[in-house]
């Protein structure tokens, strides 16, 4: 090879070297906007739901602001500490919840930070250390065996940390992840990860500390989330009381819209009461 062939090339190989740790170094200080999809609301913005409830705010700590709704009941059966997805703010998980609330539950659902009108900085620890704020509000209010944690999608995450130190009535999982890190390896295998990912929500860790029941569930056609990342943490948990539950054609967002999925939460939640 000519010298100047050589050198032609050596300027490519270095060019896409140089292209590579630029993706990647982007990669790592922009995944949160990535990961987390939130979106805002002013801090005067005023609720309208069918059902009643009250807002309120937590202060944490570090001084985040954490915005939160809960749902009251007359006589409810007991309260479901709610963590939503990683889109929307509470205007919209409001209206989700709603389903619960009709179901006699009282219903505490709050917004991460930075989503709706929750201030603070993101970080996997600052997350999981305000679940635990929120559960202490809850706990506070209602017996232990009165609470159900219910988590959907990035909200999993939170709800099965909480059951490694906590022992409510029952945790339940929709469309959850084996970890963070499992749903970003399959998609984007070629890239080492392990090594960027600043989030990896270690959920399968979580729930071998898990002393209540677990009810997880997941669609088949869940573009979103693999079912095979939920299929994977269901088999970590040998040996615990765990029933997994298959949507036949349910996808990310959808599943409520389902037979399946209505009869699975009326068993639980309302057949014995």
């Amino acid at each position: 090879m000519y010298p100047s062939a050589m050198l032609k090339t050596r300027k490519v190989l270095l060019g896409l070297i140089a292209g590579v740790l630029i993706f990647l170094t982007m990669l790592y200080f922009l995944q949160e906007k990535l990961i987390f999809l939130p979106s805002k609301l002013p801090v005067n913005y005023s609720y309208s739901f069918e059902e009643p409830f009250e807002e309120f705010f937590l202060t944490t700590d570090d001084g985040a602001k954490l915005n939160a709704l809960h749902f009251k009941r007359e006589n409810p059966y007991g309260v479901i500490l709610y963590f939503h997805g990683n889109a929307g703010d509470l205007s919209r998980w409001g209206q989700v919840v709603q389903y619960f609330v009709k179901l006699n539950y009282d219903v505490v659902v709050m917004d991460y930070r930075t989503y709706g009108k929750s201030t603070g900085s993101l970080s996997e620890l600052a997350l999981l250390s305000d679940a635990q704020l929120f559960y202490k509000y809850v706990s506070e209010r209602y017996k232990e065996e009165e609470i159900i944690l219910y988590g959907r999608s990035l909200g999993t995450a939170m709800a099965s940390y909480l059951v490694s130190i906590h022992t409510p009535s029952l945790l339940v999982l929709e469309t959850p992840f084996y970890s963070l890190l499992d749903v970003a390896q399959d998609r984007f295998p070629i890239l080492p990860l392990n090594s960027l990912l600043k989030y990896k929500f270690k959920s399968y860790q979580y729930l071998q500390s898990a002393n209540c029941p677990i009810l997880i569930l997941h669609g088949d056609q869940d573009r979103v989330v693999s079912i095979l990342s939920s299929e994977k943490l269901y088999l970590s948990l040998e040996g615990k009381e765990a029933e997994y539950i298959i949507i036949e054609g349910g996808e990310h967002n959808n599943l409520s819209a389902f037979q399946t999925y209505r009869d699975a939460i009326d068993s639980l939640l309302i057949s014995d009461r």
